[in-house]
């Protein structure tokens, strides 16, 4: 029996709940900074490697204040590990300088003063004012963009539709929880190149055609 997109999210919100009973993201940090720094430097990166980065960086330089102060190259050396490293160092000092020139030190709670900041896109404020402030906003990225119309939540070719849509069937009290879910779900499970279709909770409701047939 084909599934209607909102009767497929009060599937997911079961089967995905049940796995991941506290979603939250896998990025470390004790403050809407550190999740902004975080969030910059995890493009084209793993959440593990950029964890391993700000290990250090975040014990010598906590906020936006000490981070302003710090020597270019010492935030190069610190996240070198990390591709595109001297793009990442020279945008999260330029965005700690901003944020104590004109914020007082504080990330801004809202979508237009962080799109405002050097390389802090529709994504990385979504992430910051959901995890960050609790906003039911949706970030997606390729985990949630790819899961999603595989599943069939969706049709879309570019993020910002997919936002849209699944910020118009997803309720806003599950918002959060349901990036996380999708999120997750395509990091460990519905992979790019190789879905564990097999072992995945959704396959009842997936629409994807590409399915491997052991799942089926």
């Amino acid at each position: 029996m084909q599934r209607s997109p909102k009767e497929k999210i009060t599937f997911i919100k079961k089967a995905l709940g049940s796995v991941y009973p506290e979603p939250k993201s896998e990025l470390q940090y004790a403050s809407a900074f550190q999740l902004l720094i975080a969030t910059i430097l995890a493009a084209q990166a793993t959440d593990k490697k950029v964890n391993e980065a700000t290990k250090e960086l975040f014990l010598l330089c906590p906020d936006a204040l000490s981070m302003s102060r710090t020597e270019p190259d010492t935030i190069k050396q610190l996240v070198r590990t990390l591709n595109y490293f001297n793009n990442k160092a020279a945008n999260i000092l330029a965005v700690s300088c901003r944020l104590v020139e004109e914020f007082n030190g504080e990330v801004p709670p809202n979508r237009e003063a962080l799109e405002s900041l050097p390389g802090v896109g529709r994504k990385t404020a979504n992430v910051v004012l959901a995890n960050a402030f609790g906003q039911p906003v949706m970030p997606v990225d390729t985990h949630v963009h790819r899961v999603s119309n595989r599943i069939g939540l969706c049709a879309t070719s570019k993020p910002e539709q997919t936002e849209e849509a699944l910020t118009n069937i997803i309720p806003e009290p599950w918002m959060i929880d349901f990036h996380h879910y999708l999120l997750l779900h395509g990091r460990y499970t519905c992979k790019a190149k190789k879905p564990a279709c097999a072992d995945c909770v959704l396959k009842e409701i997936c629409a994807f055609k590409d399915k491997n047939p052991i799942a089926d």
